[in-house]
């Protein structure tokens, strides 16, 4: 990577439910928290931006089936001109949420910029639309918004409609098996490798036919989605929805170096990571000293 590193939090909880009565999502505090842990100094970035995003609630839009619909919207069309502004002055954006949900304004910038790719890093696919969600939360269906399933509400968002090509995406690392939550990607023409796939082929061959397929169809650059509950539940608990097993950080680190090494890597944003439920300290730490010392490793004078 040569690009200068600028730092967006993007701090918003609207795409997840409540996680008990009257209680907001902890994802709100991430950036915060990850700077006490000296994941900004850590990273040094040229600039830090941030945007507050609209009050949380419970609201399900009845014309969209989502959560919190028209909030989202409106913080994606405001993301969109922060990331489009960023990617404008050709620097590589780190984008700190939140929840998967921030994932539909970076989208909306992208395709407002040029033809992208997505490598989605997750422990689940998120693709989902609210006739198969089981919440109304956008952060559970974000793959499928991005890729053009759902309301045209949130899909077709300055008229941008798909803001990803299903084809130029790779979902890697779902470790949730049930057939009838796989069936809907397996459906589409996403390029679908989950947990068990990864290891079986090798992350090495994983990521190169991902550059490949960039380099073909000679797209502008691809955007890294990490959600942290990709890790596994031993290094990594802080999440709203975890399962057993996950990516080590030896297997975490070598996904993100090949990534960032490629010259058409173009930002990447972390979600879901709930400082809530890491209360000393102890998993952000391990997760900022593995993923700055990476992202630093790629970094060239």
């Amino acid at each position: 990577m040569t690009k200068s590193i600028c730092i967006i939090e993007f701090p918003s909880n609207l795409g997840l439910k409540e996680p008990a009565a009257g209680r907001e999502p902890g994802v709100k505090k991430l950036p915060a928290f990850l700077q006490r842990h000296h994941f900004h100094a850590s990273l040094n970035p040229g600039s830090v931006l941030s945007l507050t995003p609209p009050a949380y609630s419970m609201r399900l839009d009845e014309i969209s089936g989502v959560r919190n619909a028209d909030q989202i919207v409106q913080y994606a069309k405001d993301q969109s001109q922060i990331v489009e502004k960023i990617l404008s002055e050709n620097k590589f954006p780190i984008v700190i949420g939140g929840d998967c949900s921030i994932l539909i304004g970076n989208s909306v910038a992208l395709k407002n910029t040029g033809a992208f790719a997505l490598f989605f890093l997750d422990g689940h696919t998120d693709f989902m639309w609210p006739a198969l969600s089981q919440t109304g939360g956008a952060a559970g269906m974000d793959l499928a918004i991005v890729t053009g399933y759902g309301h045209d509400k949130l899909t077709d968002i300055l008229q941008q409609k798909p803001y990803f090509k299903e084809e130029h995406v790779w979902c890697v690392g779902n470790r949730e098996y049930e057939d009838w939550y796989v069936k809907a990607i397996t459906d589409s023409n996403i390029n679908y490798t989950d947990l068990n796939k990864l290891r079986q082929q090798g992350i090495k061959k994983c990521i190169a036919d991902f550059l490949q397929m960039v380099s073909i169809k000679n797209l502008d650059g691809f955007w890294i989605h990490i959600d942290l509950d990709v890790l596994n539940d031993n290094i990594m608990p802080a999440v709203d929805s975890r399962q057993p097993d996950g990516l080590t950080y030896k297997e975490f680190n070598e996904i993100l170096y090949l990534l960032l090494s490629d010259a058409k890597a173009t930002g990447l944003q972390i979600t879901i990571l709930d400082p809530d439920l890491d209360p000393s300290g102890v998993y952000t730490k391990e997760f900022v000293n593995n993923f700055c010392a990476t992202v630093n490793s790629t970094r060239k004078s």
